[in-house]
């Protein structure tokens, strides 16, 4: 009788196991993982990849910054050398298919890319904007950057220059 009973509980166990295990990628997040290719171009990036993986976005708001209301024009962290480096081999852009660098990453993390709403996914030479928007896209970067800080009118409309 123990030896039934015994029995039992083990099959009972190993059926509980199987039966939790049929659904476990659904319950532990088993969505598939970004694609990451190396970048294609240079020695190295920038950053470690740790500190790029995190802050990225940070030191692009900044160089766009200092960029658009400084004046000051980087290659260190400039979206278009990104691009340079990270354009895939298959696709030539960043952002033209599911499996390109920054598409990739940010459906993995479910976050909307605008960047490429203004800015060239391929790298273009020495235009990285689209000519059509470049214009409006700096006014409104411009807009963004100040929007923060209580400025009077007057110093606004010079910003809109």
């Amino acid at each position: 009788m123990k030896r039934l009973v015994a029995l039992g509980a083990v099959i009972l166990t190993a059926a509980a196991l199987a039966w939790a295990g049929a659904d476990a990628p659904a319950r532990t997040g088993g969505a598939p993982k970004p694609v990451i290719v190396k970048a294609v171009k240079g020695e190295r990036c920038v950053e470690s990849n740790e500190f790029m993986r995190r802050n990225h976005m940070k030191v692009l708001n900044h160089q766009r910054d200092e960029t658009v209301i400084e004046g000051i024009r980087t290659k260190k962290f400039s979206l278009k050398q990104c691009i340079e480096c990270h354009a895939s081999e298959k696709t030539g852009s960043v952002a033209a298919s599911k499996d390109d660098f920054c598409v990739s990453c940010h459906s993995y993390a479910a976050v909307k890319i605008d960047c490429f709403d203004c800015h060239s996914t391929k790298p273009q030479g020495s235009m990285a904007m689209h000519p059509l928007n470049a214009e409006s896209a700096h006014y409104a970067h411009k807009l963004a950057a100040t929007a923060g800080s209580k400025i009077s009118a007057e110093e606004m409309a010079k910003v809109a220059r």
